[in-house]
Parts: structure tokens; sequence; C-alpha cells
């Protein structure tokens, strides 16, 4: 899972290293920063902390996880959000995510966890702080391989764009099918038929991909996932690595998928690689059908995958927050 989000403890998560989104002098504070302290060992933690401090905003230091599940703590302190001065909030807030991730890959961390740092009692406005957060993780996870979770501990400190939260809710009104119940005949005959053509009857011509003859037809059936896999990555003229980083999917799964004729991936796999493909809806719904899977509109979180592919939206990581407000499962991972 190269970039996940969950709801969770962040103390009780076994990873390499934890966050703690901390003061400049390194003692034991509130909220998150309290309850790190408490977990690890209070005295020996502060001890070793003493030894570090102070440091200024935007740095990041690394102690021992102590009697934490996590090898290590990554003490990181976050901006004080002053709105008269949000493009330094913002540059500060960016330097407190990448130096923790330099500190994690220095010390050899597979696997790294955040809070939302800033967003608490530094009044970092919520929807921006995961704003930022997000887009520095994913320019760090470009050059370098890691594991990272952004820990959420109540759905009040997570806030995506509303704008964007509207338009995914209209897409649902219209289209899922369990808010039109009459509907739910037709769409499930239509996704049958798009199942039993692979996933292309009904949105392009049958002479624009399927094959002319029943020797053809029968010869592409045949063809492993893997071998349509690589075929689309060359059509889209990408690499493999560029693949499966904006698909936010493990590289030795990746590797798994793509070496492996008899591997089947998960439908949640293959929509994580036809975003970062950045297929179009036809496209997605004949990569599916290679595996017998297909696009539902009884399915909430197809719909809401469905939405992003039809607007051309292929950040994965803005597809996983909706996801994640919808209490859904997440796109990517091992």
């Amino acid at each position: 899972m190269p970039f996940t989000i969950i709801r969770q403890d962040i103390t009780k998560l076994k990873v390499d290293a934890i966050v703690n989104a901390a003061n400049t002098g390194l003692r034991q504070g509130g909220g998150v920063c309290g309850a790190i302290f408490q977990a690890a060992g209070k005295e020996k933690l502060q001890e070793s902390c003493q030894k570090l401090a102070p440091i200024e905003t935007g740095e990041a230091v690394i102690t021992p996880g102590f009697s934490l599940p996590a090898r290590y703590i990554i003490h990181a302190v976050g901006p004080i959000y002053h709105s008269e001065q949000a493009e330094q909030s913002e540059r500060l807030l960016k330097n407190t995510y990448t130096n923790s991730l330099k500190r994690a890959i220095e010390n050899n961390c597979k696997s790294i966890a955040f809070p939302l740092i800033s967003s608490g009692i530094y009044g970092y406005p919520k929807e921006g702080a995961l704003q930022v957060a997000t887009k520095t993780i994913q320019s760090f996870l470009e050059k370098h391989e890691l594991d990272v979770i952004l820990v959420v501990f109540d759905k009040a400190s997570f806030q995506v764009s509303q704008e964007l939260l509207g338009d995914v809710a209209s897409f649902i009104d219209e289209f899922y099918v369990d808010k039109h119940p009459e509907m739910r005949k037709k769409r499930s005959c239509d996704e049958q038929d798009r199942l039993l053509l692979r996933g292309v009857q009904g949105r392009v011509s049958e002479e624009a991909l399927i094959p002319s003859s029943l020797s053809e037809w029968v010869d592409e059936l045949d063809e492993p996932f893997s071998q349509t896999l690589l075929r689309l990555i060359d059509d889209k003229e990408k690499t493999d690595v560029e693949v499966y980083k904006r698909a936010n999917i493990d590289r030795k799964l990746f590797s798994k998928i793509r070496s492996s004729k008899d591997y089947m991936p998960s439908k949640k796999t293959i929509l994580a690689l036809a975003i970062g493909l950045e297929l179009s809806l036809e496209e997605t719904d004949y990569l599916l059908g290679q595996a017998g899977f297909v696009l539902s509109h009884a399915v909430k979180f197809d719909v809401i995958v469905e939405y992003f592919i039809l607007n051309q939206k292929y950040d994965i990581f803005e597809i996983n927050e909706v996801l994640f407000s919808y209490e859904q499962p997440l796109l990517g991972g091992k």
C-alpha cells in the first residue's frame, strides 16, 4: 500500500516509523503528541528528545519508538497557521512532510504513518492541510519506494473539496441504482451484455474493438491479463514505473502481475491500473473484461470511480480521498 488513508490510533500501528506532530521544544504536548509520549514511555522518550531539542518549524528529527509497535518516532514541527501568511504556512507544512519522509528513508524505513499535521490546535484549514499532505507525499513517492499511511482519527478531521464532493454526489444521485430502483433491471441486463462482450458493447462500435472472426475472438479471450496490460502500456507510451506509481501499486505486486501469465489481479487493482494508464471508460471496461469484471451501477465504489474516469480525472490520491469520505475501499496497495 504505497499511500493509503485509514481511521486508526496511530500509536497502535506496526510500521517502521510514526510521525509525531511535535512542538519546537520536543516536549510532551496534548492530542496526538501526548498520546505518543504516553504509549512510548514518556520518561525515556522525553530524555531522548531533550538531546535533539530545539528544532525549527518545518524540521524533523528521529528517536527510537521505545514501547510503541513502531521502530521509530519522527518528530516533525508543523506551522501555526496564519491566514495573512498562507503561502509561508504552506511552504513550512510541505517542508514538515518532506523532511519527515527523508528521515524515514535515511533510516531504511519501509513504512511510515502520519497524522494530518497542523490541522488541530495549530489551526491549518483541514481541506488545505489534506491537499498539502497528499501532494507532498505524492511528489516524494515518484522517486522513492515507501509505504505511507495517513492516519485520520475521525471524519471531522478529514475534509475533501466540497465542490468535488458535490459533483460526485450529483453523479451518484443520477447513476447509482440504489437511488433509482426502477433502473435496476435495465442496468443489470446492460452490465451482463457488457461483460459478455468484454466490456465494450454499448460504448463503442463492435467494429472498433470486437474481433471480426470467431477465431480472433477466441484468441483474444485466451490472452493473459499480463499481456493485455503490457500492450496497453506500450499503446499509451508509458513506462512500467510511471504506471505503477500513478496506480498507487506496490512495485512487487506490479512485477507479479506483469510477469505471471496465470495471476489475475483483483477488480480494485485493475481499476487502479486503469487510472495509472489514464484509460477511457471504454478501455477500462475492456481491461476489466479481460479478468471477468464489469463496472456496475449497483455498486457505489464503481460509480465513484466511473465519475473520475468519465471526467478524465486521473489523480489516484484525489480519488482515494473521495472514496475514503464515502467509506469505500481505496485504490492501489500491495
